[in-house]
């Protein structure tokens, strides 16, 4: 497969995945080929720097730090310190605590912690602004830390 970058007669950019060059010739001539954002069917193909493979690439490849997994790790490792550092850990009353700070209840402060899935919800339907962590990214709250 050869993926190309094209653009229509419009100036809009896309990408197009072919089984040859020789296919992309033909639908292209006979008009199978249009832009995703006019419908123009005047295609090119833009410049593109072909896919050449180093042995530094090679390398990267084998070493399993070089993939980025342990900078993501790093990652989540810092953006839990931050949150640690800088957010009020309220446990299971965090839906109390968000609603509290946003009805004006409470003063506004950065909280963390847990809720139900009919919490979120309800916090949701209140359009009161929260966000929930993914796994990587989610302190260990403070009572359950070693």
């Amino acid at each position: 497969m050869i993926r190309y970058a094209l653009i229509c007669d419009e100036a809009h950019a896309f990408e197009a995945w072919f089984s040859s060059s020789s296919d992309y010739d033909m639908q292209v001539e006979r008009g199978l080929v249009e832009c995703p954002h006019c419908g123009s069917i005047k295609i090119s193909k833009q410049i593109m720097a072909p896919a050449v493979r180093t042995a530094r690439k090679a390398e990267a490849r084998k070493d399993p730090t070089a993939n980025g997994a342990a900078s993501f790790e790093q990652l989540a490792k810092k953006v839990q310190a931050h949150i640690r550092s800088n957010y009020d850990y309220v446990g299971e009353d965090f839906a109390k605590e968000a609603r509290a700070i946003h009805d004006g209840d409470k003063p506004e402060r950065l909280i963390y912690g847990e809720t139900t899935a009919e919490e979120r919800e309800a916090l949701k339907a209140d359009e009161v602004p929260v966000a929930p962590l993914p796994e990587p990214f989610a302190p260990t709250p403070p009572k359950k830390a070693n």
